[in-house]
C-alpha cells in the first residue's frame, strides 16, 4: 500500500459504492466499525484481508492502514468510534457477528450522521451494548512474510480450485511439504487446509456477491461438489449460500 492517506475522524456515515469499487489505503486515529448491509465487503491491510457478508461486521483498530473494496453492488455503512472507546478490547481488524436487532442499529445510526439528539444518544448507547457481545468470527485471510510461502499462497490465489496436494505445490516451488507445512503454522497460524478453505471462502462470498450461481460457485472455488461447498458454507456463515443469490 502506498500513499496512505490521514484521515483522523473516522466518519460515521452511509454510503453507496459500484461492485469493484475501492476506497484506497487510508488510516484514521479512531476506531471503525465497517458494515455492508447489502453486497460483500473486504477490508485489506498488511497483515491480509477480512471478508464480511450482510451478518458480519469488520472491526478496524485506531491508526490500521487499511483498504476496502465492493463486491456486488455495495451499501456500506461506517461507524466512528473515539480511540479510547474500544468495547471488545480488539487491537487487531476481525470479524464480528451482526445480529438481525445490531443492523438495524448500526443501519438506523449511520443515516442519520450530525444528529446529536437524545434520541441518537440511546441509539448509540444500545448500538455499543450489543456491540459487546458479537462473537468474534474467524474469517481473517493472513497473507505470507515468508517470500516462499508467499509464492504458494499466490498460486491458489490465481486459481482457488487448484487441488494440488501440498507435495505437489511444493515441487513447483522447489520446497518438501514438511518445510511449507511448517511455514503455514508459523507465519500465518494455521495449517495449509485451513488456509486454502479461508481462501475459498473468501472467493466464494465474491462469487456469490456477482451472482454467479452456487453450482458454479462450488466449482470455481474447488469443492468436489455442490453439496460439500454448501455444508462447509453453512457452517462458517451460518445460513446456505442461496441467500445471496436472491
Amino acid at each position: 500500500m502506498t500513499e496512505v492517506r490521514h484521515t483522523p475522524v473516522a466518519p460515521t456515515r452511509t454510503q453507496r459504492l459500484a461492485s469493484g469499487a475501492e476506497i484506497d489505503a487510508h488510516r484514521h486515529d479512531d476506531h471503525q466499525i465497517v458494515y455492508a448491509g447489502r453486497g460483500v465487503l473486504s477490508v485489506t491491510t498488511s497483515a491480509g484481508s477480512w471478508v464480511a457478508p450482510a451478518n458480519r461486521a469488520i472491526w478496524v483498530p485506531a491508526d490500521t492502514v487499511h483498504a476496502h473494496q465492493a463486491h456486488g453492488d455495495l451499501e456500506l455503512h461506517l461507524v466512528g468510534l473515539p480511540a479510547r472507546e474500544n468495547p471488545l478490547c480488539l487491537d487487531a481488524p476481525t470479524v464480528l457477528s451482526v445480529s438481525p436487532l445490531l443492523r438495524e442499529l448500526i443501519i438506523a445510526y449511520t443515516r442519520t450522521e450530525d444528529d446529536d439528539s437524545p434520541e441518537r444518544t440511546r441509539l448509540r448507547a444500545v448500538l455499543l451494548d450489543r456491540l459487546r457481545i458479537s462473537v468474534q468470527q474467524p474469517l481473517h485471510l493472513p497473507t505470507p512474510s515468508n517470500p516462499l510461502l508467499g509464492t504458494v499462497c499466490d498460486l491458489l490465489r490465481a486459481d482457488p480450485s487448484d487441488n494440488r496436494t501440498l507435495a505437489e505445490l511444493g515441487r513447483e516451488v522447489g520446497a518438501s511439504d514438511r518445510t511449507l507445512s511448517r511455514l503455514f503454522n508459523k507465519d500465518l497460524g494455521m495449517t495449509f487446509p485451513q488456509w486454502r478453505t479461508q481462501l475459498r471462502l473468501h472467493h466464494a462470498l465474491v462469487l456469490l456477491a456477482e451472482r454467479t450461481p452456487v453450482t458454479k460457485v462450488a466449482n470455481q472455488c474447488g469443492w468436489s461438489s455442490t453439496s460439500a461447498f454448501i455444508d462447509v458454507f453453512r457452517r462458517a456463515f451460518g445460513h446456505t449460500p442461496g441467500t445471496h443469490s436472491r
